[in-house]
Order: structure tokens, then C-alpha cells, then sequence
């Protein structure tokens, strides 16, 4: 068996993890270019890192991406630097396969106040390692309170997919040609935290000292293969949703209501990363109340069981998924239940890993 694994390895196999990479600083985002390029990010939560968006290089070591001056806004600079132009608070980065790396910047350090100005997706070319475009997003598509989380791309190219995980959740579609963004889903059911569910970690509820437990709306995010699809779903939630796509360029680009074409899409439990490898109709996702990577059949439908990869004590709340070009897939463990949050005591900077996937026996 080779490191490839095949749709039937996510149907039926079991898998082991490999450590690619550790980490000083509490990382989010993952993603492989074409190239085999891979970059990471750090959002500024419980500490001012000095690097928010990475490329990690053979030897293990980080280099700033774009640059360093990309990577140079800082809590304590914040009024001497410009957001508009500087990572704030990166949650994601998203290599879409036609030579650019996409950085989602939420720009609310802490998960807190939105910085005014920051909030932005931006486009960087491969070839010359240069932000070539950002699309700034307004108070009108991120309110104050609103947390970018995660995005996805559509297989054409024209239209980009973003979760909303603040304090109210909903989905941003945007148009990349025009750089239109328009929100949908405000408030709808399907995008908020579920009343009663309290995520855990370790077999106990996760509170902060204050009493509060995880409170991330929409989150994971996926589509399907062939771009029909968008799937998400909300950490302090348990319920798989889906809508078509059509439906959010066509009526959801011109401002209507598009909640009728929701669709609850079976069960996920607590989940953070959602990914459907190339090639398969599986949905992997994160498991971080019990240190899993489990799939479920998209073919089998909204009933369809979910099935553990690998459980495994070192995936301490496995975050993002990113696939290689070589089928390789791998996920980041973010250590949520081991920050400051949630343990005053632990340090401000974080250390996690990055991880690959491979086949048992492989």
C-alpha cells in the first residue's frame, strides 16, 4: 500500500498520523498548492505572534509570507499601522489550484473587537510571492462582532464561500470578479450555535473561567466536487447543513432570502474541519471532543454513519484539513482546549503540530 489513500481507505480503511511539523504558536490554517507549497497560519488569539501567515519550508523553519512586511502589524503598533495592507488576525489560507494563495483575515484578535479597516480576503500569486488583490469587506458583510473563519472556492473560479463564526453566524458569498460580498444566512438557524450543546474536551464541558464554553457559529466549511454543494456546519453545533450552490449566486447574490433551499444533512457531532478528498464523495471531518479524523459516505446520504480514521490522544483539537496534489491529507491541531481561554495558566504561545494522514500499513 502506498502513502495514497483511495476512496475505499476513506470508506472502509483505518489510518495513522505522522507529524510534519511543530510549531511555538498556535496555527489554524493549512494548504498545499499545486506545487506541493505548503503554508500555514497563526491568528492572533492569545498572543501577538510576529508571524501570522507562513511558508513552511523543507527544513521544518517558517518563512514569513508574502514577506515580512505582510506579517509586521502588531496589538501594540496597531496605530501606527495600516490593517488594510497587513495581516491582523489570520484564521485561514486556501491555495485554490490556479496559482494563488487566498489569506482570510477576520482581523479580530482575541476573537474580539473587529479592527476597523482589517477585515479582508486577499489574493497572493505563487510565482512572484506578491499580494496581487485584496477584497475588503464592510461593515455590511462583517459586522462588528462577525469572525471570518474559513473559505472555499468555486471550481470555475468565480465565486468564493465564507463561514461567519462570531457572535452571529451566517455564510458571505462573494463575487470575484467584482469583489461584491453579500451576507446570507444572518441569524438563519443553520448558521448559529445550537441552544443546550456544550462542546467538550477530555470527557468534561469546556468552560472559561468565566463560564462560558465554546461559542463558534458557523464554521467547517466544504464543497462538493463537482461545486454543486456548499456543507457547513457550526462547532457549538451537531448538524451538517447544505444548500445549492445556484442558489447562492443566483437569488443569494441579489439579496433575497435563501433559507427555504437549506438542507440539514445528518448528524457530524462536534466538528471543526470538514474535507471532501479529490475524487471521493467522503466527508472527512475533525472530532475534537474525541481526538478524531471520522468520514462519513456522502453517497449513503443525511443517514449515513460516520466511522472513525484514527482516534489518537496527540490530535488535541484537530482544526484545518488540506490535501496535496499528491493526495495526501493532512490536518492541524490547534490545542484550543489547552490556550489561555480556557487555562489561565497555560503560555500565550501555544505550541502545535501539523500532521499527515496515512493509511494503516502504508
Amino acid at each position: 500500500m502506498t502513502d495514497q489513500a483511495s476512496t475505499q481507505d476513506f470508506k472502509q480503511g483505518r489510518f495513522t498520523i505522522e507529524q510534519v511539523a511543530a510549531f511555538g504558536h498556535q496555527v489554524t490554517g493549512v494548504s498545499v498548492s499545486e506545487d506541493n507549497r505548503i503554508f500555514v497560519n497563526f491568528p492572533r488569539w492569545t498572543e501577538d505572534t510576529a508571524v501570522s501567515v507562513a511558508e513552511l519550508l523543507p527544513d521544518g523553519g517558517l518563512k514569513p509570507y508574502p514577506d515580512e512586511e505582510w506579517n509586521a502589524w502588531r496589538n501594540a503598533k496597531k496605530d501606527d499601522i495600516s490593517p488594510e495592507d497587513h495581516w491582523v488576525c489570520v484564521q485561514s489560507v486556501v491555495a485554490d489550484g490556479r496559482g494563488s494563495l487566498w489569506v482570510l483575515d477576520p482581523a479580530a484578535p482575541a476573537q474580539s473587537h473587529l479592527v476597523s479597516g482589517g477585515a479582508k480576503l486577499v489574493q497572493v500569486d505563487l510565482a512572484s510571492n506578491r499580494a496581487v488583490r485584496t477584497i475588503a469587506f464592510n461593515e455590511d458583510a462583517a459586522p462588528q462582532g462577525s469572525y471570518l473563519n474559513d473559505v472555499r472556492f468555486a471550481p470555475d473560479g468565480r465565486h468564493a464561500y465564507i463561514t461567519d463564526s462570531g457572535v452571529v453566524g451566517a455564510i458571505l458569498v462573494v463575487d470575484l470578479g467584482s469583489g461584491k460580498a453579500v451576507r446570507v444566512l444572518d441569524g438563519d438557524p443553520s448558521t448559529q450555535m445550537k441552544k443546550g450543546l456544550n462542546a467538550k474536551a477530555d470527557g468534561k464541558e469546556l468552560r472559561r473561567p468565566d463560564g462560558r464554553g465554546v461559542e463558534f457559529s458557523a464554521d467547517g466549511i466544504e464543497l462538493s466536487g463537482d461545486g454543486q454543494y456548499l456543507y457547513w456546519q457550526a462547532i457549538k453545533g451537531d448538524t451538517l447543513y447544505r444548500i445549492p450552490t445556484r442558489v447562492l449566486v443566483g437569488a443569494g447574490m441579489r439579496g433575497e432570502d435563501v433559507s427555504g433551499s437549506v438542507e440539514p444533512y445528518g448528524l457530524n457531532e462536534v466538528a471543526d474541519g470538514l474535507l471532501i478528498p479529490r475524487g471521493t464523495n467522503v466527508m472527512l471531518l475533525t472530532s475534537v471532543e474525541v481526538d478524531s479524523v471520522r468520514a462519513r459516505d456522502l453517497d449513503a446520504g443525511a443517514q449515513a454513519p460516520i466511522r472513525t480514521l484514527v482516534q489518537d490522544k496527540r490530535l488535541r483539537w484537530p482544526d484545518t484539513f488540506a490535501q496535496g496534489p499528491d493526495g495526501t491529507v493532512y490536518v492541524t491541531t490547534s490545542h484550543i482546549q489547552d490556550s489561555s481561554f480556557f487555562k489561565p495558566d497555560a503560555p500565550a504561545a501555544l505550541p502545535t503540530q501539523l500532521w499527515r494522514l496515512k493509511p494503516s500499513g502504508a
